[in-house]
């Protein structure tokens, strides 16, 4: 079975004159994921931050953010679009839209040209691509306010294998046995987490403390398997580097480091070699970058009967 885990993700902050994003009742936001072809599974909330999860991916929403992540064939654009017509585009301070290169675009129903068209037409911006078009490659579309936006970043990973990839894949899961075999409790045990586990298979969490979060994604099918993590974390505020502690567990492959205004080191990674990298200043306040690392060894392939 396919499906397709690659995500678009709409980062969205709001100046003081808007009404507060949390106050927008329930209905607003189904109406809006709805757009968008996705649905609200559950949710969790502290006195910052709301976390939903969703049948794709998950939105979390501050007083004057909100972050919405998207998965498999999800229209992202019409969901985002109603946000903004219904907010106004003077209340918002900065857009920031991001797309990852799909295993099979050609199923999806959207092109990131035509997202961007879309989103012009609302906020002028400026469009990128990160990477060559016949290999691994990421997009990123900007708008013009030139305000900070809020530092996070994302670890994308791709082919993970090992103990807990083949449990991912197993017929008796447990969100709970999975939750601990991330041992997110123990990384990050001031966090509150929601999770969902996806039938046949398929995994999603979120957590949140304060103002921060952390939110993970796993699609770990044997042939596309695909995992993201996203979180506001300063990593310098912990003892260990939560990136590196997932990697050891979920052995990827290959895998990206994604930062708007954040860096990652990359010292406690598994052994590895960077391939690619780009540092983009997007205007005088904020820096986007971006590394492709892929495992030491080098991978023997088996040939697939079609």
């Amino acid at each position: 079975m396919f499906f397709e885990g690659s995500e678009k993700k709409i980062e969205l902050q709001v100046n003081c004159s808007a009404v507060s994003l949390r106050s927008l009742p329930l209905n607003f936001w189904q109406q809006t994921l709805s757009l968008a072809g996705a649905e609200i599974l559950s949710q969790l909330s502290n006195q910052a931050c709301d976390a939903y999860v969703l049948s794709e991916s998950s939105l979390l929403v501050w007083e004057r953010k909100l972050l919405l992540i998207t998965c498999g064939n999800t229209r992202l654009i019409d969901a985002v679009n109603h946000v903004i017509e219904q907010i106004g585009t003077e209340v918002i301070s900065s857009l920031s839209y991001q797309r990852k290169s799909e295993f099979l675009s050609h199923l999806q129903a959207s092109r990131f040209e035509d997202d961007v068209a879309r989103l012009r037409a609302q906020l002028p911006g400026t469009a990128y691509r990160v990477g060559h078009l016949d290999n691994h490659h990421h997009y990123l579309f900007c708008s013009e306010q030139f305000v900070q936006s809020d530092a996070s970043t994302c670890l994308l990973m791709y082919h993970i294998k090992g103990e807990l990839a083949e449990y991912l894949r197993c017929n008796n899961q447990s969100s709970d046995e999975i939750r601990k075999r991330l041992q997110l409790e123990r990384l990050l045990p001031e966090f509150d987490f929601d999770d969902y586990l996806f039938e046949p298979c398929g995994y999603s969490v979120n957590g949140i403390f304060e103002d921060k979060f952390l939110t993970i994604h796993i699609t770990p099918q044997e042939h596309s398997s695909y995992v993201s993590i996203e979180t506001n974390l300063n990593f310098l505020q912990y003892s260990f580097n939560i990136f590196a502690e997932l990697l050891k567990i979920l052995n990827p492959s290959s895998w990206d480091i994604i930062g708007m205004n954040m860096q990652v080191n990359n010292n406690d990674f598994p052994c590895h070699r960077r391939i690619a990298n780009c540092d983009l200043q997007l205007n005088p306040l904020n820096e986007f970058n971006y590394n492709h690392y892929t495992q030491a060894d080098s991978e023997t392939l088996f040939a697939e009967v079609l």
